[in-house]
């Protein structure tokens, strides 16, 4: 399923959006994040970079990993790891490629299927050596991404997965460097039944909420604007400093609700957002829909 194709908006509705931009109190610029690597269909990392539309870039999902388990990386079709871990090595020069251009790149711990588990403290210590020396700036013989070095681990922990240790795992990770970059994606239910407690260690850079899949509660809707006021209002709070409005990018990129058009995005939901000096962009799931089902990355991004 597409996007419907929206209807040209008048000059007086450009008039509008320029006096709400200057109405409402954070006047830096926002940034876009977006998930790559769960559907061929997407294209490549590099087409994305080109067209500027992203600062920050998920590579999506490291599935398993933790308990002594060997970790696995899906990408869905993209690349196949294979025995020996080494199989998507050809996705480096694109990293590389997309870090020329400014862009932060990340590799996303877990997703909506994810099956993992950290057991200890020692456990995370040794999750972290591993994403360490195989996806940051430490050395391995079967980096699974080549030598490229990402910038940074998110941490996209759903319900399959146990709550525990996520702040030692946070804390291990910033131990080896404080340039290594940490984004956390819960909920928007507050707190987040598996990273509030990581969340507050205020080891995070980026917290980018997903505010969709969560209908009736802080899902933004016409009839839920007060939910969805408080709910962001309560993420804005949080210790990290930049706090980003996560959205699926097309209807169909969401089971349980959540997509807001980008005319509603533009005129009602982002002067509610730019409220607080916290919001630093928005986060879409994911790349696939975005390129595939309307550009919505592309009718908003002036406007964030």
């Amino acid at each position: 399923m597409g996007i419907m194709a929206n209807k040209p908006m008048s000059v007086a509705f450009f008039l509008a959006l320029s006096f709400l931009g200057m109405r409402v109190g954070n006047s830096h610029p926002g940034y876009i994040s977006i998930y790559w690597g769960q559907n061929v269909d997407e294209d490549s990392l590099s087409l994305a970079c080109d067209t500027g539309n992203y600062k920050y870039i998920n590579i999506a999902f490291l599935v398993k990993f933790g308990s002594g388990s060997t970790p696995v990386l899906n990408l869905a079709g993209h690349c196949d790891p294979g025995s020996s871990g080494t199989g998507c090595a050809s996705l480096s020069s694109e990293i590389e490629y997309c870090q020329s251009k400014g862009i932060e790149m990340f590799l996303s711990l877990g997703g909506g299927t994810g099956n993992n588990d950290i057991s200890s403290v020692d456990d995370a210590n040794q999750v972290a050596t591993y994403l360490w020396n195989n996806y940051l700036g430490g050395q391995s013989s079967s980096r699974p991404l080549g030598s490229a070095v990402l910038d940074g681990i998110d941490f996209d922990i759903e319900g399959n997965s146990s709550p525990n240790h996520y702040d030692d795992l946070a804390k291990a990770l910033k131990s080896y460097s404080s340039s290594v970059l940490l984004s956390a994606a819960p909920q928007c239910i507050y707190p987040d039944a598996h990273l509030s407690v990581a969340i507050n260690s205020g080891l995070f850079d980026y917290v980018w909420v997903q505010f969709y899949n969560n209908p009736n509660r802080c899902n933004y809707a016409s009839d839920n604007v007060d939910g969805f006021t408080d709910a962001w209002n309560q993420w804005a709070q949080v210790s990290a400093t930049k706090v980003f409005l996560g959205l699926p990018a097309s209807p169909s990129a969401t089971n349980n609700g959540g997509y807001i058009p980008p005319n509603t995005l533009i005129s009602s939901v982002i002067p509610i957002v730019k409220k607080s000096e916290k919001f630093f962009g928005i986060m879409l799931w994911n790349r696939y829909y975005d390129y595939t089902q309307g550009g919505y990355s592309d009718q908003v991004k002036a406007y964030v």
